[in-house]
């Protein structure tokens, strides 16, 4: 693919984006993004025994570091224990001895895979996640109206903050052809199909130089292709048979650039807001794109949204699945399901409207 046309594409995703911001900017009125269950409120006063999950390699992985350190010393608490992530172990074995440690509340510093992690090992516990955002995405820290680009102030929340109750989600991914399966922790948006292909095939190198808008090249790459026939299931009611491109799990909406996927989708509801895309051809495509860019409430035929406590997704062919922008492999069959207010995490406290 020649430069130009490169460009082109970039600036056909940042007037997206754009237009996005501006969409949300005018909706949040009418669309808070508080509590459904509670309102936040503040954890027990005094000491706290703080563990952080770091993920060394991310930028500003030191600075992080060093400035959790003097918070946690400025308070007068002990200091706060590091473990350090690894490509053999992205968070697991860490999240558990930092429990078994007894900490008080975890600060998962990194970008989404490590937050996801440590959010699968706290989920039930009772002990509060804090997010130090360092990612490319940072998605849960955006739907819990973090400032991804002021690493103080999350630090300072993630330590002195308030907290709330969010549900999570879990995702069993089987691949009947070669027998693979397992089960993994959720906290924004899963998929599986052109979304999951996507996120797999977004160069490594664009993406480190101009961030997300890296997938919006590999997005126009993979539009072309067909459907596939696949089976859907919802709260065990009776399947559906459809020909899809891609389905969307959303435990909530917000994606990097602004943009309110899923304005609906709120992340303590109880439920899952799921969006099956099936378009034919490039007109069903820019049709979806209007209906996001816009806000239009008028219902597609090639974009159909549903709620649901769970959902199985059964395909005779193996489709490429995702979790919170990491690829996960592919399955011929998933069934995702939310977890109602499993995880407690730092937030800042809750305006009033």
């Amino acid at each position: 693919m020649s430069d130009w046309i490169l460009y082109v594409i970039l600036a056909g995703g940042v007037a997206f984006a754009v237009s996005s911001w501006w969409g949300v900017r005018r909706l949040r009125a009418r669309h808070i993004r508080s509590a459904v269950r509670e309102d936040t409120h503040k954890p027990e006063p005094g000491h706290q025994k703080v563990a952080v999950i770091l993920n060394p390699v991310k930028n500003k992985s030191l600075e992080a570091r060093q400035a959790i350190i003097d918070a946690c010393d400025l308070a007068g608490w002990d200091s706060p224990k590091f473990f350090e992530t690894t490509v053999e172990d992205p968070g697991y074995g860490q999240s558990r001895q930092a429990l078994e440690d007894g900490a008080d509340v975890v600060l998962a510093c990194g970008g989404d895979g490590t937050v996801r992690v440590v959010a699968e090992s706290l989920a039930h516990k009772g002990v509060a996640m804090g997010l130090i955002p360092l990612g490319t995405g940072n998605l849960l820290a955006r739907n819990v109206d973090l400032d991804v680009n002021d690493i103080a102030d999350c630090i300072q929340i993630a330590l002195f903050g308030h907290q709330r109750f969010i549900d999570t989600a879990s995702m069993a991914i089987d691949n009947g052809i070669t027998g693979e399966s397992s089960t993994h922790t959720f906290l924004v948006i899963a998929g599986m199909g052109l979304d999951a292909e996507v996120l797999g095939d977004t160069k490594e190198d664009l993406k480190k130089s101009v961030g997300w808008l890296a997938y919006t090249e590999a997005g126009v790459r993979h539009l072309p292709g067909r459907r596939k026939r696949v089976t859907i299931t919802m709260d065990d009611q009776p399947e559906q048979a459809r020909k899809i491109r891609s389905v969307l799990f959303a435990n909530c909406g917000l994606i990097p650039g602004g943009i309110d996927f899923i304005p609906e989708a709120m992340i303590d509801d109880g439920m899952l807001d799921i969006v099956v895309m099936s378009p034919r051809s490039a007109l069903g495509w820019i049709a979806m794109y209007a209906k996001i860019l816009f806000k239009h409430k008028r219902n597609l035929p090639v974009m159909n949204f549903y709620r649901s406590g769970k959902v199985t997704i059964r395909s005779q062919e193996p489709m490429a699945t995702q979790l919170d922008g990491d690829p996960a492999g592919e399955a011929t069959e998933v069934t995702v399901q939310v977890q109602p207010g499993s995880l407690l995490v730092r937030v800042p406290k809750a305006q009033t409207p």
